[in-house]
């Protein structure tokens, strides 16, 4: 896949703005603050339908309007795909295909990204939290039915939560909560779902992150991936210390359709078993919401264990895995690779090893600040930004 144009209306500090992308390397050139980044978080969009900046909406919109325009064609082979996302400060988002209206639901459909950028290190040395969000954005690019069932989990776990809490301050105890009942099967359902997709997830990215982490450290450091389960008994979410969590016994849980009758299982002894601390608390104590991305390397976790250099490499090989599942999968070609302000944080040595590997994809979109920062085999396409302008080569050249 590669994106052709990206044309951007009210979005950031854009009042607007057209930008000519190629096939290989992009390079998006300017000093900080000058909307550099903004362009890799529209190209984004389509895929995630968020920012990797900001959990909510309102920022991406320029102050003073009420809405953002980003549209932009694709081209997947010798098909054009023309994709318009409206964002709303407030409300509902709005989206197009090729003019016609979509729910904005169906755009990944469409676009398949991969977004690295310094943010990123949360994911491995962040909360719980940084970590199932990757997991669950990966899951919705690679099967966007997904999307549904988070989104439903979601729901049923913020209404049973509530119910706990109700029940709290009305100082119900035990077995006299029998609505209780019904939201545990609709919990246990939807979890089901969600935990076994992600167990499979974690088992496909095993090879390619080892392979990923090998390329750009330059050493191989056996680095793992597993799930540490609330419902198997892992200390919950973000009580747990990333050190201490013990992950389920993977063996029993091999294949996604053999893990969900036992994941059910597991799923309603733990409700069973938590009960009295659940209404003690008002908190929904085990399910997918509590569960941890258990990462390591040479056999420690990355959190707490590793060094700066090592965890930056991890966080990369988790995207660049990514992008090789998408790859896998995908009939659209390659996943758009886009590495947002990485370079200036690597030394030479990375650098040239992320640059190599990069290069292999249909087309790559890199942000930086200096261009001396960017390698040369990336170089192939230079666009100049300044204050939320783009210049064109009299422009730059006057700079």
């Amino acid at each position: 896949m590669i994106v052709e144009h990206l044309s951007l209306v009210d979005f950031r500090n854009y009042a607007a703005a057209d930008v000519e992308l190629g096939p290989g390397p992009n390079v998006f050139v300017g000093r900080n603050g000058q909307g550099k980044t903004n362009l890799a978080e529209a190209i984004g969009f389509f895929a995630t339908l968020g920012s990797h900046r900001v959990s909510n909406d309102a920022p991406m919109v320029r102050d003073g309007a009420d809405a953002a325009i980003i549209r932009a064609r694709l081209a997947h082979g010798e098909r054009r795909v023309q994709l318009e996302a409206q964002v709303n400060r407030q409300g509902s988002n709005k989206a197009r295909v090729n003019g016609a209206p979509v729910k904005p639901a169906e755009l990944p459909r469409y676009a398949q990204v991969v977004l690295f950028a310094p943010e990123d290190l949360q994911i491995v040395r962040g909360d719980p939290s940084a970590r199932r969000r990757f997991a669950d954005q990966l899951l919705v690019q690679r099967a966007p039915r997904m999307a549904g069932v988070i989104a439903d989990y979601d729901r049923v776990l913020k209404q049973r939560t509530a119910l706990l809490k109700s029940a709290r301050a009305r100082g119900i105890r035990g077995d006299a909560l029998s609505t209780l009942d019904v939201w545990d099967d609709k919990l246990v359902t939807l979890g089901t779902q969600l935990i076994a997709a992600r167990l499979a997830l974690a088992n496909d990215l095993a090879a390619p992150l080892a392979s990923a982490y090998t390329a750009i450290a330059g050493a191989d450091h056996d680095p793992e991936i597993e799930w540490a389960l609330s419902v198997a008994g892992a200390d919950s979410g973000e009580d747990a210390d990333a050190g201490s969590s013990s992950s389920v016994d993977a063996a029993s849980l091999e294949t996604k359709d053999a893990a969900a009758p036992r994941i059910a299982e597991l799923f309603r002894q733990a409700l069973a078993a938590k009960r009295a601390s659940e209404l003690e608390r008002g908190l929904t104590l085990v399910g997918p919401h509590r569960d941890d991305l258990l990462l390591r390397i040479r056999k420690l976790p990355v959190k707490g264990y590793a060094s700066h250099g090592e965890s930056w490499s991890v966080a990369l090989s988790l995207r660049l895995a990514s992008a090789e599942l998408l790859r896998a999968d995908s009939r659209l070609g390659d996943p758009v690779l886009i590495l947002d302000d990485v370079f200036a944080e690597l030394d030479a040595d990375r650098r040239s090893r992320l640059a190599q590997l990069a290069g292999g994809y249909e087309q790559v979109v890199v942000t930086a600040a200096v261009e001396g920062d960017v390698p040369e085999a990336l170089r192939a396409r230079m666009v100049r930004v300044e204050a939320g302008r783009i210049l064109d080569d009299a422009e730059a050249g006057d700079d």
